[in-house]
This record gives structure tokens, C-alpha cells and sequence, in this order.
């Protein structure tokens, strides 16, 4: 493929520093300053350098990274008599496809506002047939587009000639993309337009992240991270962290049990603010917290809204227009407000539960006085008592400096594949070439010419178990060219670019017309015509299901159902995890200072008065005798992941010593062993129960992991293209689906045990799904750490949440909360009458 080595025209210094002096005189006019880190940006562009900006939400980010090469075109702008656009020249990549239009939005202020002649447009999969019909001819000089529509791109034959004035792409929110297969394909796309553009500036924004230096040698790449520019804002963001506490504690808290019910606490702080974005971890809860704000004010209708990244597009941007223009009062939000929006009249911000890491909570935090110099405050809202603690672990953390990172991944297989067809479709490829051009990527650095040549055999013959199959010959080999020359094959890749898999959705749309949103496919199978459920913030009757759309009218019925969607649980992370531990530590030493752990006192005087509360080092065994059998409850507070292959491994090495069955519970604080016999468990330790030798080939055998593998190949499998989800209007069923990947799994673990594809499925469990590092960095903190073992006569305030999170998968909502009300009330007794 022919490579662009046109350069930019040379600029004089003088019309580099007028045009320098319009975009000041610009900031003056808004009384805005240029803080040093934007002007440390633009110098560090214009000299042709590349980096990454990292600064706090609302500290100026987007306009250090726009503004040089706006300085450029407005030095360029002097000597051109043209009046036309120019072809493309900034790239402007963003996480997702909401931000584009306010992010295009932001851009285009400064462009008319200086009166620079460039062409700026969006391309995402909201975008128009129209608009991008007009695209496919010429690109605009600006283009704001997500990672998967510029793969797309990626696709086209005349890819070189698009992308020939190409000078700057600029990667939005990277620390969103970093740690997803999405950061791979941005790795893999910047790395192709490097190869078409030599000396492309490339520029990431980041906020909220510990590990910057990883991050900027991935969005550069191995060969260029070197030469890479780190600019840190020096401005302070002022977060003012604060949590709504319970009218009443109980002692024996669970997970949940606080529902709803801080509800007026919630009400109360909507009242005070302008406009608050309340936060919640899944979009079930925020379609139930809606209904309960509006149930207590139901004049607040037309003032409050839901927003998630189910609902409709165009019921996204009405919400989003009516928070940037101060029309609303309130909106409920998941994950899909915590980005990029600038919502200048938020002031407050509310998160209902934990937000599980210090760096969610500072980036929801920031979505209030989102702008220099104004503060961020952000009220915790506990839904479980117990969650006061986290809230309290996370603003230590946050005064301390310790902020999560997040690892990309490495040599993920399928996405490698995908990117091979990707470059094939569009003009194709040299074997050589390309090799060299992936390896200049962090995510294949390392990659092997043996590996590299799996994957050409993969993508031309399917591979050794496939090669007899003719609809797996994507890609054919024309005098050392790999090219895709079927016009379907084409046409069906296109279809399948990304490496977003989620159960198939399912339109829900009114009987009458008008789609509302999209649910999983899986929720709306368990529905019978005539049942309700909560969407979009209104209650809806089930009809029927057509042509994969669930068709539904209003209904007036009260209901709590509402749609399921995965992921629905986040572990802690491990620096919150380290938090929570020093903040037990200090309330065994009888620390409990600020308002959470004073009122989360009694809960914790009890856990002590039971049992004992472990110190920073120490793990805590709990073995308690109940009707139910006998229970070890182990409390090394390391995130939920971790605890599930920790209880699956425990068990495995305990039956390995002596026949045993076990029922498990897990959550983030620890995890329960049930058995219909006592357990030795000094036999156990001495044996190495929490050895971390042979740690991968037990959790291997202890898990039903060929399982877990199979369901993991399903995503690696739509990923890399081995089956296809359909065209549309003839989208495949997610049973169609498991069952094709199945019996692709199956026909390589038989016939082709060495596939890279069936390898990469194992370790995502592993390390995706159990956390597989940390889940040893557990196990080597137990050893270096104190081991106690406690024998309370009763449950344990720490023991009862993991004892009602195993009861709940096999009781209806009523029957647990019964049996709950019963044995709190027990506990209750019991601990009144303890003497402290």
C-alpha cells in the first residue's frame, strides 16, 4: 500500500505567534486564563511532539489538546486564499458514542469563535445514512468518531488517499479505552495510521489514573513512548466528599437491605442543589431510584429524568440538552454520564453505593462544578450499612494520592484476527508489513512470527480444525497480497468490527411505533404477554415479541420488575480494598474517626465483641456451628473476583485432603464454605491451604473451568469472526449463538488443542474473570501476613451478608426477607445482652 509522505506546509514563527495571540485574546474575551499545562500542550504540538495530558475532570483538557493544532490552522489560514475546508487533519477519538456531538459540540465553538474555515462532523453509529454517504466521498478536516467507526474507516480501499492529510488524532478519556479489548483496537488503528501518516502526532487525555507511564507507552507504542511528552496539570481539583448516613444502623447489615429507604435523604439533597446527577452502579437500580424520587415528588414530573445506555439515542440527547441547558433538576445515571459532558449547572453529584474504586468516584465527583477552579462534591448513599466504611476508605485514599491504575491487555488473539480481516478488506497487506506494523503496539510487542503466521493460517483456512470449511477462507493470498475479494465476506465484517459483546439485544418499541430503547434478550425471554416492567423510567405491559423487537404499551399497574443487564457486579478494587482494610485496623485499635465509622461504631463493636476485627496484615477465619452445618467464613477483603476463585481453590485442597461437599458464597469482604461436616482446618493450613505453588493448575481443576472457557470462547469467538451474529433484520438468537461457539469450542479442543484462540479463552478466565494475579498477591499477603482463627457461638456481623447472599439464590423475595427479619432479630437479642 502506497504510503502518504506529503509534509505540512512550513509556518513562519510570526504567524504561528499571531495566531497564538487570537486564540488568547479568545480566552480573555471569555475571561478565561490559559492555565501552563494547556500552553506546555500546544508548544509541545507544534514542535510535532506527541503525549498524553493528564489533569483532573473540568481542569481544561479538551481545549489543551484542540487548540494547537488550531494555532496551526490559523497560521496556515494566513497564507491560503482558499475559502474551502481542508481534507482531514485531527482525528478526534472518543469512548463513546454520547460524547460525540458535545464533544464536536466544543470543538466547533472555538472554530466559529476564530473564524477558522475547517469542516467539523461526527461519525459514530448514530450517524445518518445521508451524512455518511457525503463522508465516503471526502472526510471532513475534523472528524469526532469512536474507536469501532474508525476501524471501519480502516476498511475502505482508498483508505491512503482518505487519510493523506491526516496530522493529529487525538484519544479522549483513554483511561476509559486502556484497560478493554477497545484500547487494543485503538492500539492497533493508531499504529495503521502511523504506517499511512510517518510523523503523526498523537495525543491521549486522561484523568483519575495511577499508572501514567503505562498509559502513555500504550497509546504510543513501544517504538515512540520514548520520545512521548507527559504533561501533568498542576491545577488542584477541590473534591469535597461527603455521605448521607442512615436514620438508623442495624448491626447485622446485608447486601441491599438499606433499598431504597434513603430516599429522602436523596430527595432532600436534589432540594438543595440546582441540578444533581444522582449515580448508580447498574442501570436496574437507576430505572428503580427514578421511580422512587418521583413517587415522593411526583411534581418534580418533566423535571427529573433516567439515563443509561439502553435508552434511545434520541431520549439520551433530550436528557443530556436539558442538563447542559439547566432545565432539569435531577437525572438518575449510570455509567453513561460519567465521561466527557461538560454540565456546567451541575453542582451536586449523589452515588447510590459503593463506587467500588477511588477512580469512579472521582470521575462521577467531577461531573459537578465542572468547571476550573470550582469544587466537586459528590454525597455518598449507602445502600447496605456496611458501605459507609468504603466511602469513608475511599476519601482517605483520595487524600493520600492513591488512585487505581488499569493494565491493558496483551496479545488478546481475537482482536488481532479481527484487525488482519480488517486490513485485508481494506486494500490488504504484506505478511512482513503488517507483522512489523502490530508488533509496534504494547499489546503485541512481543508478538512471535510462528504466532503471526497461526493467525494468517487462521483468517485463510481457519486454521487446522476448519481448513475443510469454505466460509471460513476470509481472506486469500494474491502473489503475497492478503486481500478480501468476496464482496460478502466484506459486507458481514464490516457488520461484526468491535469487541463490545454483551447478550443480543432486543428493540423495545410501542405497539403503536417509536422505539424506546434496547433490553437483553435473555430478560425479555422470561416475559409473558400481559407482565410490566419499569423502562425508561415508566412502567410498560409486555405484548409480544417481532421481527426481535419487544413490542409494549403503557400501563398503569405498579410494579418493581426491571430489565437485567450483565455485568451487573463490580469488585472492589484493590487499592479500595487496602483502604478498607486500614480503616478496620484502626477501629480495632478503637479509631473511628469521621462521621461514617462513627456511626458504622456499633456494627464493628459487635463484629469485635462476636469475633474480633483483623488487623491490616491479618486474615480472618470465622468457624461457626448452625442448623444449616458448619460454616468457615474467611475475610481476606480483596473484591469479590478474587474471593470466588479463593473459595473454589480452598475447597478443592480441603476435599483433596478429606471427602467434603461444599455450598459457597462470596462478596467483596470474604467468602463462606458450607459443609454437612466439620473441617480440619489445622490440617488444611498445614497442608498449604493458602499456598500460592500450583495456584493456576488447582484453580483450574477446582472450578468447573471447561465451562467458564466454553462461555468465554463465545465472546473470542464473535470477536475474531468465527460466527456471525447476522445481518440485520436476520440477527442470530443468543441460543443460536452458544450453540454455534459451542460446537466451534468443542471441534477444536478436539481436533486443534493448540489454537490461540482456545489458549486466550482460558486465560481471560483466568485473569478477567478470578483476577488471577491479584487473586496470588492475596495469597502471598495471607502468607507474609497473621493468620486468626475465631469460633463465635452465632453469626457475625461480617458473616451474616455472605450467609443471606447464599440464601437469596434460593429463596423468593419474600421468603428471604423473612427468614432475615427471623435471624436478625436473634442477633439483635444476642448482641444487646453482650457484655462490651
Amino acid at each position: 500500500m502506497p504510503i502518504a509522505t506529503n509534509a505540512p506546509p512550513a509556518v513562519s514563527k510570526a504567524s504561528l505567534a499571531r495566531a497564538r495571540r487570537r486564540v488568547l485574546a479568545w480566552f480573555a474575551e471569555r475571561e478565561w486564563k490559559a492555565f501552563r499545562f494547556q500552553r506546555q500542550t500546544w508548544d509541545a504540538y507544534l514542535d510535532g511532539g506527541s503525549g498524553l495530558i493528564h489533569a483532573t475532570t473540568g481542569t481544561g483538557k479538551t481545549y489543551a489538546a484542540w487548540l494547537g493544532p488550531v494555532i496551526d490552522g490559523l497560521a496556515e489560514a494566513e497564507k491560503s486564499d482558499t475559502k474551502s475546508p481542508p481534507p482531514l487533519r485531527v482525528l478526534w477519538i472518543t469512548p463513546l458514542r454520547a460524547l460525540a456531538g458535545d464533544t464536536a459540540a466544543a470543538l466547533g465553538d472555538a472554530l466559529e469563535s476564530l473564524s477558522l474555515p475547517w469542516l467539523l462532523e461526527t461519525r459514530t453509529g448514530d450517524t445518518s445514512a445521508a451524512v455518511r454517504n457525503r463522508q465516503r466521498k471526502r472526510l471532513p478536516t475534523v472528524l469526532v468518531t469512536t474507536p469501532e467507526s474508525l476501524t471501519l474507516l480502516l476498511t475502505r480501499d482508498d483508505v491512503a488517499e482518505q487519510f493523506r492529510d491526516l496530522r493529529c488524532v487525538v484519544v479522549d478519556e483513554w483511561h476509559e479505552l486502556l484497560g478493554s479489548k477497545r484500547g487494543t483496537q485503538a492500539e492497533l488503528a493508531l499504529a495503521r495510521l502511523r504506517r499511512l501518516r510517518p510523523g503523526l502526532r498523537v495525543w491521549g487525555l486522561s484523568a483519575t489514573l495511577g499508572n501514567l507511564d503505562v498509559a502513555m507507552g500504550t497509546l504510543l507504542g513501544p517504538r515512540h513512548a520514548g520520545d512521548g511528552v507527559l504533561i501533568s496539570a498542576k491545577t488542584k481539583k477541590n473534591y469535597k466528599i461527603d455521605t448521607a448516613l442512615p436514620p438508623e444502623i442495624d448491626r447485622f447489615p446485608w447486601a441491599g437491605h438499606l433499598g431504597t429507604s434513603m430516599v429522602d435523604a436523596v430527595v432532600g439533597a436534589v432540594e438543595e442543589a440546582r441540578t444533581t446527577i444522582v449515580f448508580t452502579n447498574v442501570r436496574s437500580a437507576a430505572e428503580l431510584w427514578y421511580q422512587a424520587i418521583l413517587k415522593k415528588r411526583p411534581d418534580w414530573a418533566g423535571l427529573i429524568a433516567v439515563h443509561h445506555g439502553s435508552l434511545d439515542g434520541e431520549t439520551r440527547g433530550w436528557v443530556e440538552a436539558g442538563l447542559k441547558a439547566g432545565k432539569l433538576k435531577c437525572v438518575v445515571s449510570t455509567s453513561s454520564l460519567d465521561l466527557g459532558v461538560d454540565f456546567s449547572p451541575v453542582d451536586r453529584v449523589l452515588q447510590v453505593g459503593s463506587p467500588k474504586s477511588v477512580a469512579r468516584l472521582l470521575q462521577r465527583a467531577g461531573r459537578s462544578g465542572h468547571r476550573p477552579g470550582e469544587s466537586s462534591r459528590v454525597t455518598g448513599i449507602p445502600t447496605n450499612a456496611l458501605e459507609l466504611i468504603e466511602f469513608a476508605a475511599c476519601r482517605d485514599a483520595l487524600h493520600a494520592g492513591f488512585i487505581e491504575s488499569r493494565e491493558p491487555f496483551e496479545n488478546p488473539t481475537d482482536v488481532l484476527v479481527q484487525h488482519a480481516v480488517t486490513v485485508a478488506v481494506g486494500g490488504g497487506f504484506a505478511r512482513d508489513s503488517l507483522l512489523e506494523e502490530v508488533r509496534e503496539t504494547r499489546a503485541f510487542a512481543d508478538l512471535t512470527a510462528p504466532e503471526w503466521d497461526w493467525v494468517l493460517d487462521f483468517v485463510t483456512r481457519g486454521g487446522e480444525a476448519l481448513r475443510a470449511y469454505e466460509e471460513y477462507r476470509r481472506v486469500v493470498e494474491r502473489d503475497g497480497s492478503y486481500v478480501v475479494e468476496d464482496r460478502q465476506i466484506a459486507r458481514r465484517h464490516k457488520l461484526a468490527i468491535g469487541t463490545i459483546t454483551a447478550d443480543e439485544a432486543v428493540d423495545v418499541c410501542y405497539t403503536t411505533g417509536g422505539r424506546i430503547g434496547q433490553v437483553e434478550e435473555s430478560f425479555v425471554s422470561k416475559l409473558n404477554p400481559g407482565d410490566c416492567f419499569i423502562f425508561a423510567g415508566r412502567v410498560l405491559e409486555f405484548v409480544r415479541v417481532r421481527d426481535m423487537k419487544a413490542l409494549v404499551k403503557k400501563a398503569t399497574k405498579k410494579t418493581r420488575i426491571v430489565p437485567r443487564w450483565g455485568g451487573g457486579r463490580m469488585p472492589l478494587s484493590g487499592t479500595l480494598s487496602e483502604a478498607i482494610r486500614r480503616k478496620l485496623d484502626e477501629a480495632r485499635r478503637d479509631i473511628y474517626d469521621g462521621p461514617e465509622m462513627r456511626a458504622v461504631r456499633p456494627i464493628l463493636e459487635t463484629q469485635a465483641a462476636f469475633s474480633r476485627l483483623p488487623a491490616v496484615d491479618e486474615l480472618l477465619i470465622e468457624k461457626i456451628k448452625t442448623r444449616e452445618g458448619h460454616h468457615l467464613f474467611v475475610y481476606p477483603f480483596a473484591g469479590r473476583l478474587v474471593h470466588e476463585g479463593l473459595a473454589a481453590l480452598c475447597a478443592h485442597r480441603i476435599a483433596s485432603l478429606e471427602p467434603a461437599t461444599f455450598t459457597m458464597a462470596m462478596n467483596d469482604y470474604g467468602f463462606e464454605l458450607l459443609s454437612p461436616t466439620p473441617v480440619d482446618l489445622d490440617r488444611a493450613l498445614a497442608a498449604g491451604l493458602f499456598d500460592p505453588a500450583g495456584l493456576e493448575d488447582d484453580i483450574w481443576r477446582s472450578l468447573n473451568a471447561v465451562e467458564m472457557a466454553k462461555r468465554q470462547f463465545r465472546d473470542v469467538a464473535r470477536i475474531a469472526g468465527l460466527v456471525q451474529v447476522g445481518f440485520p433484520g436476520a440477527k442470530k438468537t443468543t441460543r443460536q449463538l452458544q450453540a454455534t461457539t459451542g460446537l466451534v469450542h468443542d471441534v477444536f479442543a478436539k481436533h486443534d488443542p493448540d489454537n490461540l484462540l482456545l489458549k486466550q479463552s482460558r486465560d481471560e478466565v483466568l485473569e478477567r474473570q478470578l483476577e488471577r494475579d491479584r487473586l496470588r498477591a492475596t495469597l502471598e499477603r495471607i502468607g507474609a501476613g497473621g493468620l486468626a482463627v475465631e469460633t463465635p457461638r452465632r453469626l457475625t456481623p461480617l458473616a451474616f451478608p455472605l450467609m443471606v447472599d447464599r440464601l437469596r439464590e434460593k429463596l423468593t423475595s419474600e421468603k428471604l426477607a423473612d427468614r432475615v427479619a427471623k435471624m436478625t432479630l436473634q442477633l439483635e437479642a444476642a448482641a444487646t445482652t453482650t457484655s462490651w
